[in-house]
């Protein structure tokens, strides 16, 4: 039998590795820009403008020039769907007034080639703000109603609130390793936390949590069924009967979003490179995480929790 939870101090290196270089990222991106990443109009608040050219006339460079000569030099333009349509989006950053007449002017200079303006949005930094503090509270409910499922649910278990606290540790890990890999591709590739950021860090939540109570689950049943067997010994078995069943279900999500990736719009490429890092590191977390923080736990092994466990084991060792 393969023995995973024994291997748990090389998962939890592995883990921590990523996530400090994560923070560190982030804490260089809070000291240079004032944000853990590049954050889009939709927290920031600014203007968003599409426009269609209908063929060939303007390009990029072209359309920056535009702009910079009107004193607007911090905009993200962007080629939306077929190249060949000529369709740009441009976003620049909500400030006052006169940058807002300074964009209008550039846009009156483009009008002549621009035949089409398919879509204006102007978002303030009152309702980015909203959206983010609603998204922290959206995690933090999680956590809560998560581990209050998993008392109540495993309450005929030893130590049931462990299971809640564990499912939360592994929660936690995917969020932080999102959030390191998009502070990285901030620095790296220029992307943007937007709302379809915060819609794949939660749908990574649902899915890590879901993946978790699975494997739990079978722990749960093979507590009973392999009474007397040492706890350990029970993890590990729960683990590698469930661990086909979690990587069978996550290679046909991955194959759907690796050909979205592959093939799809450079709209949603971010969007999709963000959903697959997350399901990779959610059916991480529930295999090596999850499960190998309860054994770490019964066993002593966590600082400053169960420390009369750490002990008893001490003595056995002098004695």
């Amino acid at each position: 039998m393969f023995t995973l939870v024994q291997k748990r101090r090389y998962f939890f290196a592995i883990s921590t590795v990523v996530i400090v270089i994560g923070l560190v990222l982030m804490g260089y991106s809070i000291l240079t820009t004032g944000s853990p990443f590049n954050l889009s109009n939709d927290f920031v608040g600014g203007s968003i403008y599409e426009l269609d050219f209908g063929g060939p006339g303007a390009d990029e460079a072209n359309i920056r020039q535009v702009f910079e000569d009107f004193g607007n030099t911090d905009i993200v333009i962007q080629s939306v769907g077929d190249p060949a349509e000529e369709r740009w989006s441009i976003r620049a950053d909500f400030q006052d007034f006169e940058t807002q007449s300074q964009i209008q002017a550039a846009l009156a200079v483009l009008a002549p080639l621009d035949q089409e303006r398919t879509r204006i949005e102007q978002v303030s930094p009152a309702v980015g703000a909203e959206v983010g503090r609603a998204a922290v509270g959206a995690v933090a409910v999680s956590a809560i109603v998560v581990t209050g499922f998993m008392v109540l649910a495993f309450r005929h278990v030893p130590h049931a609130t462990r299971y809640g606290v564990s499912a939360i540790v592994a929660m936690l890990h995917d969020v932080l390793v999102l959030c390191a890999v998009m502070a990285l591709a901030s620095l790296l590739l220029g992307w943007q936390a937007d709302t379809l950021f915060l819609t794949a860090l939660l749908t990574v939540v649902g899915f890590s949590v879901q993946d978790t109570i699975v494997v739990f689950d079978r722990i749960r049943e093979n507590i009973i069924r392999y009474l007397g067997e040492p706890y350990e010994a029970i993890v590990n078995r729960s683990l590698i009967e469930t661990l086909h069943r979690s990587l069978a279900t996550q290679l046909n999500a991955f194959f759907i979003m690796a050909a979205i990736l592959l093939f799809g719009g450079p709209s949603v490429r971010q969007f999709i490179a963000i959903l697959f890092i997350g399901m990779l590191t959610g059916t991480y977390s529930s295999i090596f995480i999850a499960s190998p923080v309860l054994v770490a736990w019964e066993k002593g092994e966590i600082p400053f929790v169960n420390r009369k466990k750490r002990k008893a084991a001490a003595q056995a060792e002098a004695a």
